[in-house]
């Protein structure tokens, strides 16, 4: 091998190597989102999810062959809203792609974020690229068994809640919704993200734990200083003091909250407008930004591109 085939293959490899990446990292940006609150299964079973050491992921990350570094691109193309017909039972979490097949393990030990019955919650769908489009969030009904295939049929016939084209602020979509009063235990909530500017459609599935409010122990103490009820301390119309633990995206110090507050949708639910509040949560959002691997990809290309750069300067000076 001649110096001069030498240099050419070097030259060559650095400056493929920064194409390549750039390559990966576009498609990386195919991905666009999920819930990161409450929680979506394939995001809590994701290297940035924070239990992919639990029993449900492990099985599922054995069944998928992945570890769901793409958390965020659970979609199928041209759908049109044929969501039923399209995606079969018992294969509703992963949209019916094999690399996701493990997101349909049916078991009672998935990830779960704790909410109130009939309280508001604010959703946080963290997004690598916006888009125009609709969310439709469902709930299995009363009864749901999670230790059987997740069905059509365990989910009403109607959302209990549509969001249209809500802003993308700080990496993620915001949105508050009603929930339904009378569910208990172990639940799905189901989100389908239809969007317009894409053929494409998004499936999620985050677990849940309704749990009843309780009147927190202080307001209980608070209640017999003043009056000795007999109902416990707890005077009459008292209602229980919401957490003051800020919902993930729906900090008081965040500076887009005033905007999302603004464009707080109608909820269908109640026909009211839906303030944004802060829902009964037992996890906490670990980020609702772009996906780590996009950032990193672009990251690396730029310095792989500026090390090829100067490497093939030196060798043509030589």
């Amino acid at each position: 091998m001649t110096r001069t085939t030498a240099r050419l293959r070097v030259v060559g490899a650095a400056v493929a190597a920064p194409l390549l990446l750039l390559s990966w990292a576009a498609g990386s940006a195919r991905a666009h989102g999920a819930p990161t609150y409450p929680v979506s299964r394939a995001y809590g079973c994701s290297p940035s999810g924070g239990s992919a050491a639990t029993a449900a992921c492990k099985a599922a990350i054995a069944a998928s062959g992945q570890n769901f570094v793409a958390w965020d691109d659970v979609r199928v193309a041209d759908v049109n809203g044929r969501d039923r017909q399209v995606i079969p039972d018992g294969r509703l979490c992963s949209g019916n792609l094999q690399a996701y097949k493990g997101l349909d393990l049916a078991r009672a030990d998935w990830p779960a974020t704790e909410l109130a019955p009939g309280a508001r919650m604010t959703m946080t769908y963290a997004a690598t690229i916006a888009h125009s489009g609709t969310f439709k969030l469902y709930l299995t009904k009363p009864g749901y068994d999670p230790v059987k295939p997740l069905t059509w049929s365990e989910l009403s016939a109607q959302p209990f809640a549509e969001f249209k084209n809500p802003p993308l602020t700080n990496g993620a979509y915001h949105f508050t919704a009603v929930l339904p009063a009378d569910r208990t235990g172990r639940q799905v909530l189901y989100t389908v993200w239809q969007t317009s500017s894409t053929p494409d459609t998004y499936y999620s599935c985050s677990d849940v734990v309704f749990t009843a409010k309780k009147t927190p122990k202080k307001e209980a103490a608070k209640g017999a200083a003043q009056g000795g009820q007999k109902d416990g301390g707890a005077s009459a119309g008292t209602k229980p003091r919401p957490s003051t633990t800020p919902a993930p995206g729906a900090s008081e110090s965040d500076p887009a909250r005033a905007q999302r507050t603004a464009a707080t949708p109608v909820s269908p639910t109640t026909g009211t407008t839906a303030a944004d509040s802060t829902p009964v949560a037992s996890d906490t959002d670990p980020g609702s930004g772009p996906s780590a691997p996009l950032l990193a990809g672009g990251a690396a290309a730029v310095l792989v591109l500026t090390g090829g750069a100067a490497l093939a300067l030196r060798l043509r000076r030589r």
